[in-house]
């Protein structure tokens, strides 16, 4: 990681929201990973693996729906840059020791800012499609964990989650 000095960056000298301008930063590939989860019933989990939930494909919907969602982070999120994506993928797992669904999404870009909040939408966004498509079966569903899992590219340098597995 760099010596950049932490800080608010979209807060200005007198303490007021601004947009920060990346005019004049050079243009790097820019990759960020992020995950979530969704928590739910045993019974809830095998009706969306075996395809039975109401609402049609659980999954698919829900990768598609990330994937969207990345494109419209700058829409979703004040003061996020607009941003020419290359590369969006959201991949969503059976864990059983959950029992639910875990969430990774990866955006990427070359360009002058990050694309760390796009990754975290895609996979937000995501888990709130997986809980609206089977909500009719499990109320009690429960997001949790979205968390940025790495990214690389820009003048802050690389970063890992210290608690991501290798």
């Amino acid at each position: 990681m760099s010596g950049a000095k932490p800080g608010l960056t979209h807060i200005d000298a007198a303490g007021e929201a601004h947009m920060v301008d990346v005019s004049g930063k050079a243009e790097t590939v820019r990759i960020a990973t992020a995950e979530g989860y969704i928590r739910m019933s045993q019974e809830t989990l095998a009706l969306i693996r075996d395809g039975n939930a109401r609402k049609g494909d659980v999954i698919g919907t829900a990768r598609l729906a990330g994937i969207m969602a990345a494109k419209q982070t700058a829409n979703l999120i004040p003061l996020c840059h607009p941003l020419m994506l290359t590369k969006v993928s959201v991949d969503i797992t059976e864990d059983a020791a959950l029992p639910g669904l875990r969430v990774t999404a990866t955006a990427k870009l070359t360009g002058k800012t990050g694309v760390e909040m796009e990754a975290l939408t895609a996979v937000s966004v995501a888990c709130l499609t997986i809980y609206d498509m089977a909500k009719a079966a499990d109320k009690a569903m429960e997001i949790g964990g979205v968390r940025l899992l790495e990214k690389s590219g820009g003048k802050s340098g690389d970063f890992r989650h210290p608690e991501a597995q290798s």
